[in-house]
């Protein structure tokens, strides 16, 4: 079994930079959905930052990688989570999700963590965590992160209905309520959750494409 070094990164791997990059646009392609694109500068301010996540394996390759965003002391996200398509179906995922989340508490103990994602397999690592699904609503309303998903194709539908709805799902950790210390069995909602995904999806790409039409 393959074994990694999941450690915040630091300025000598900054050399992974580009590879991040390229592999976030080319992921965002493949589902279709999700941020497009993270330029090499930005994954580099990142890591000098000291705000993200990296995995290596026991041979030097790079393996995966998360980053945290911060909006004051109040809210925090952590995004980008993309794991090397050689290394994936492994655990690692959930792995590097856990240490980005322990350093954004780490980094910022009172701040609500939240995030946007499509992504099944997202959503059962977020639960797994103490995260619980939200309106849009209940997350920040600072321009900045709402800027960060004008790369995605469906940006449009974000901006069609105020902000109040998309193809993401909106997940929120909370430090002062009390489900933060409860591990959630994620295969107790698996089929709602995915039911909800795949019923938003379709009404939500029926309706915008309707009035293209």
């Amino acid at each position: 079994m393959t074994e990694f070094n999941i450690l915040v990164a630091t300025s000598k791997h900054i050399e992974h930079a580009e590879e991040i990059s390229q592999l976030i646009e080319l992921s965002a392609a493949a589902r279709g959905t999700g941020i497009a694109k993270r330029s090499i500068a930005y994954i580099r301010n990142k890591i000098e930052e000291g705000k993200a996540v990296i995995a290596i394996s026991e041979k030097g390759d790079f393996a995966g990688f998360c980053y945290i965003e911060s909006w004051g002391e109040k809210f925090a996200a952590n995004s980008g989570l993309i794991i090397s398509e050689k290394f994936r179906k492994m655990g690692l995922a959930m792995r590097v999700k856990r240490k980005a989340f322990e350093l954004s508490r780490e980094k910022f103990p009172n701040a609500k963590l939240f995030g946007l994602t499509t992504s099944l397999a997202v959503m059962k690592i977020n639960s797994e965590l103490g995260y619980r699904p939200v309106t849009f609503s209940e997350l920040t309303d600072d321009e900045q992160f709402w800027k960060g998903c004008q790369s995605c194709v469906n940006y449009d539908i974000l901006t069609r209905t105020n902000r109040k709805h998309c193809l993401c799902t909106g997940m929120l950790y909370d430090p002062v309520e009390k489900y933060k210390h409860q591990r959630k069995k994620f295969q107790d909602y698996k089929e709602k959750y995915g039911q909800w995904l795949k019923t938003k999806a379709d009404f939500l790409l029926k309706k915008f494409r309707k009035n293209n039409t």
